[in-house]
């Protein structure tokens, strides 16, 4: 049996781009999968040539690496058409990678088929010596290149997908460190093909004989530069793209908060942090609009604090302040979720009853729920303070069928309840209100 050897320097100049490619996997897979539309199919077909490039340039030079005491070329149209494999199985690797969870079942399949693809490519690029006669592989080693092939794609595709949205410097020290034990697979899966390979004594190169043939060591120096160039000007280039896309994405993260800070300031108070008056309004046009379209009724509580002015006087403006942020807590968790409370000014506010109400009586149930809550006292700066309420009560259609008749109808209300002695609730209008739940006179 004929015999080879190969160049040390070689099989390390293999090994490095093996890694360089790898790394390079890792680095695009990312940007496949944070791409989408046309951008996304462009860095696709992109990196699978960059990365195809890569891989076939670690199996080219590796095989120009190896030599016979015979002459050795390979044949051009054979040798591209392996490159071309090698692309087309790093576009399938890449292609995975746009999927939104990748399962056990999925995995595997997709690493078997890339590990075939791979041994396509490497044994495709063996047929391109063109031997005579041909080359025989030993089956325990041809098995344990296919199997290594597979398992190399099982690994770089479950790295790969893991590490595909992570930019962080712990991130990039994985891909370094995966991209080494992935490019020490792809290596390891060729030379064993490589040591498969048998050649009979009498083997003659037919591709050392046409004018098709390559195979200079010169050549192999000169597809390294390139695949180098063609890995290293892609990095950089990814490298770009996250850094623009990340910039992109705080400047839209910032405008994002910005946004909320300007629509909280427009929509809510500041003190309180309730609906201001403006968003009052249009909860209350939604609430007019829903009883309308349905035939229901609903109500306003018109809520006006007693002795507030007091505790401004003798406590000062922050502990009042306080106070009316503590006000705000209580009235919000005394109601249901689909029902607003504003803060209308000073130490007024408005409750919209926006659910269905069934009879007057509820919106009663409800004041008188208020008048108990605000009538405990409030613990604010060591000081335990008293007040009370006043709440004027409107109810549509009853009491009007616009929103600033309502209102103004449940303010009117509010001041009846105060000269009637205050923490008290009142419905609008001279007659006589609803009958009184006992215990809120």
């Amino acid at each position: 049996m004929m015999t080879g050897y190969y160049d040390p320097k070689f099989i390390v100049l293999s090994v490095a781009i093996a890694i360089i490619a790898s790394y390079t996997a890792l680095d695009l897979s990312g940007r496949v999968s944070s791409s989408s539309g046309g951008k996304a199919w462009g860095w696709l077909a992109a990196g699978a040539v960059s990365m195809g490039s890569g891989i076939w340039s670690m199996h080219f030079i590796g095989m120009l690496a190896f030599h016979l005491p015979i002459p050795v070329a390979y044949d051009l149209p054979i040798t591209l058409l392996s490159l071309v494999m090698a692309i087309v199985v790093s576009g399938f690797a890449l292609y995975m990678m746009r999927r939104p969870a990748l399962s056990a079942s999925t995995l595997s399949v997709g690493a078997t088929l890339m590990g075939i693809g791979i041994c396509a490519m490497h044994y495709t690029g063996m047929v391109a010596m063109r031997m005579s006669p041909p080359i025989h592989y030993d089956p325990p080693l041809f098995i344990a290149s296919v199997l290594i092939a597979i398992g190399a794609s099982f690994a770089a595709l479950w790295i790969a997908f893991r590490l595909r949205k992570k930019y962080s410097s712990l991130a990039i020290l994985a891909k370094l460190g995966s991209a080494g034990v992935m490019g020490l697979a792809i290596a390891g899966m060729h030379y064993t093909g490589m040591a498969a390979a048998q050649f009979a004594p009498d083997s003659i190169c037919l591709g050392a004989q046409t004018g098709w043939g390559i195979g200079d060591s010169a050549l192999a120096s000169g597809i390294s530069v390139i695949a180098l160039t063609i890995l290293s000007g892609t990095l950089v280039i990814s490298s770009l793209d996250a850094h623009f896309a990340a910039h992109t994405a705080r400047l839209a993260q910032s405008l994002q908060v910005a946004n909320e800070q300007l629509r909280n300031i427009a929509l809510y108070d500041t003190l309180t942090g309730l609906p201001n008056r403006l968003l009052l309004e249009d909860r209350m046009h939604q609430a007019l609009a829903h009883a309308q379209r349905n035939h229901k009724s609903f109500a306003l509580l018109f809520v006006d604090l007693d002795k507030f002015k007091p505790v401004n006087d003798s406590y000062g403006h922050g502990i009042g302040d306080e106070l009316l942020k503590a006000v705000a807590h209580r009235l919000t968790n005394s109601l249901r979720r689909e029902d607003t409370v504003a803060r209308t000014g000073g130490d007024e506010f408005l409750i919209v009853l926006c659910g269905e109400l069934g009879k007057a009586a509820d919106a009663a149930m409800v004041g008188k729920k208020v008048l108990q809550e605000l009538s405990r006292p409030f613990h604010i700066g060591g000081n335990a303070l008293d007040i009370s309420c006043s709440i004027g009560i409107s109810v549509y259609p009853q009491h009007g069928s616009d929103v600033n008749t309502l209102v103004a109808n449940a303010d009117m209300a509010m001041y009846q309840a105060k000269k009637g002695g205050r923490n008290d609730y009142r419905f609008f209008g001279p007659e006589p209100s609803p009958p009184q739940v006992e215990g809120t006179q």
